[in-house]
């Protein structure tokens, strides 16, 4: 199981750099032309709109596993070891359940806008719109890989090439 985590952990940055270096890569090329020949890509805002999406939801499970989203931790300093664990057990219980109905509900949405296309590329909505199932379930992956560590201590999955405490105080 830990392999694939690791296999699944690099898989999942690896998306995230190829999307990033897509949409910066569209832009800056964009921003070139617009001042070089008067002229711009007419789908560069769009697809990078698009790519911006895609990494906000493959994203977000990688921030989740590190600890990086935002968390209201009063009520659980203050309650005792056990009663802490049993909230946390609670709020694992939540937070696999909005996945899986945001898995569920967002695979339905772009199942229903596959009839319709974007104005510049006229690509279909749905294959935007997938970007909310496949995060989702990326989250609960993420989500099941540090869950015991987290139910029972508290702790994140540790990341030499993320510090979720520094980036949050940005």
């Amino acid at each position: 199981m830990k392999k694939f985590e690791v296999w699944f952990v690099e898989f999942n940055r690896w998306i995230l750099i190829l999307l990033l270096a897509a949409m910066s890569i569209i832009a800056f090329l964009n921003v070139v032309m617009r001042y070089t020949t008067d002229e711009s890509i007419i789908w560069s805002e769009e697809v990078s709109r698009h790519l911006m999406i895609w990494l906000t939801f493959i994203g977000s499970g990688m921030v989740l596993r590190t600890g990086g989203h935002i968390a209201i931790d009063n009520l659980q300093d203050a309650l005792s070891v056990r009663a802490a664990r049993a909230l946390r057990a609670v709020i694992l219980v939540v937070m696999a359940i909005f996945f899986i109905m945001l898995a569920y509900y967002g695979w339905d949405y772009a199942m229903r806008t596959m009839v319709q296309t974007t104005p510049s590329t006229e690509i279909p909505f749905g294959y935007i719109y997938m970007a909310m199932p496949i995060g989702s379930i990326f989250m609960l992956m993420h989500l099941a890989f540090i869950a015991r560590m987290w139910l029972m201590d508290r702790q994140f999955a540790a990341d030499s090439d993320f510090d979720a405490t520094a980036s949050a105080s940005l």
